[in-house]
């Protein structure tokens, strides 16, 4: 592996950096999360139109960059900094590799155009809080998830040769209120022909009832999606177990993407933190100048660092077929976590308060946890698939 960035890679970040300084700061990340589609949308066409964020890792075919998951983790690196509200995560990291992987060819000339030009977004459904089982990050993915008979879930359910029509209800699917295209996983067949499937809704589907969630996290927008005998269409064609075997596959894709966000938020939450105790006085010296504090930060800064690496290798790695995106996941998310804690530690009563952003940095930590988490589980599914804690006869 070569640990050194390339000139294309290194002018993606400095690009993203300089427009997200001066499109996304305090007052423009308040005023984006407090309306009514979570993010600013003209934000959003220049992360599309100037520098192609939603088609970095789809093909050139299809109107993408052509670029790998590296350049579309460092990317989520920078968007990680500001905390930038923005359906890239939903769109380009969820659905579209699902939609490029598990799409027939037309499906995949009609969507995957739009999403890389940032005028279609789109968002992935998974029925209750399993979206980590469904990508196989915490648990095995049997499918069982999507539901079925009286589990709940969504049901989908055949009308005459091709046409299906989707029943029942998913909760806290990120951008799921404003998303153009929804994939939504549902369960058919019955208990005969029992197979998990994915479908294509439109945002405007008849019967389709979206709300918006209030969440802990206010830059990751989620909503509550009610399917009422709702038109749909088969992504690709009828095969449940390559369903689930691509949805195990983007999970490791997903994970060291948010990993690398992750890192990013945490980078960043450290260094608002450390020119804070550089300003703050007490007994008439910074408060950066005690070895106490010098200590707690340099224990940050050597989480933060270690994230960042296990983010960075993640990224290559699936490139190369390794599956180390949960490990990474879970380091990232501790980083963060306590990069997020100690900066509200150390801004003191301030760090507490609505106005200062501190808070919405601790938020991320505990929204991502709750949602790609939590930790120990993470760490507990990737130690399981090592074997790690396997009885072995040892023989001498």
């Amino acid at each position: 592996m070569d640990a050194s960035f390339t000139a294309e890679q290194d002018e993606i970040r400095r690009t993203l950096r300089e427009l997200l300084q001066k499109r996304c700061g305090s007052q423009e990340l308040r005023a984006a999360v407090d309306s009514p589609a979570g993010h600013d949308p003209a934000l959003w066409t220049a992360l599309a139109q100037q520098l192609g964020l939603p088609g970095l890792a789809l093909p050139e075919a299809y109107g993408g960059v052509g670029c790998s998951v590296t350049e579309l983790a460092l990317a989520a690196e920078e968007t990680g900094r500001f905390l930038a509200p923005s359906p890239l995560l939903a769109t380009a990291v969820l659905a579209a590799p699902l939609v490029l992987a598990l799409g027939t060819e037309p499906q995949r000339a009609r969507l995957l155009p739009r999403i890389a030009a940032g005028s279609l977004t789109a968002a992935l459904a998974v029925p209750g809080t399993a979206l980590t089982t469904a990508l196989t990050l915490t648990g095995p993915n049997g499918g069982e998830w999507a539901g079925g008979g009286r589990a709940g879930g969504v049901q989908a359910r055949q009308v005459g040769d091709s046409g299906w029509r989707l029943y029942g209800q998913v909760a806290q699917v990120l951008d799921g209120h404003s998303a153009e295209l929804l994939l939504v996983a549902a369960h058919a067949g019955g208990f005969a022909r029992s197979r998990t499937l994915l479908f294509l809704v439109a945002g405007d589907a008849e019967g389709l009832v979206r709300v918006r969630q209030t969440s802990l996290d206010a830059t990751r927008p989620q909503a509550r999606l009610e399917l009422r005998d709702v038109e749909a269409e088969l992504l690709g064609a009828d095969d449940s177990p390559r369903v689930l075997r691509e949805l195990s596959a983007t999970g490791d894709t997903v994970a060291a993407v948010l990993a690398a966000e992750a890192v990013g938020a945490a980078d960043r939450a450290l260094e608002r933190t450390v020119q804070y105790v550089k300003q703050r006085e007490q007994f008439g010296r910074a408060i950066g100048s005690f070895q106490a504090v010098k200590h707690r930060l340099a224990d940050v800064y050597v989480q933060v660092q270690a994230a960042k690496s296990a983010a960075y290798y993640a990224a290559w790695a699936t490139g190369q077929g390794e599956r180390v995106g949960g490990l990474a996941l879970a380091q990232a998310l501790e980083a963060l976590r306590i990069a997020a804690a100690e900066g509200i530690q150390l801004h003191g009563g301030i760090g507490f308060t609505w106005e200062h952003d501190a808070h919405l940095y601790f938020k991320r930590a505990a929204g991502d946890e709750l949602l790609f988490g939590p930790v120990h589980r993470l760490r507990a599914y990737a130690a399981e698939g090592a074997h790690l804690f396997e009885n072995r006869e040892v023989t001498v």
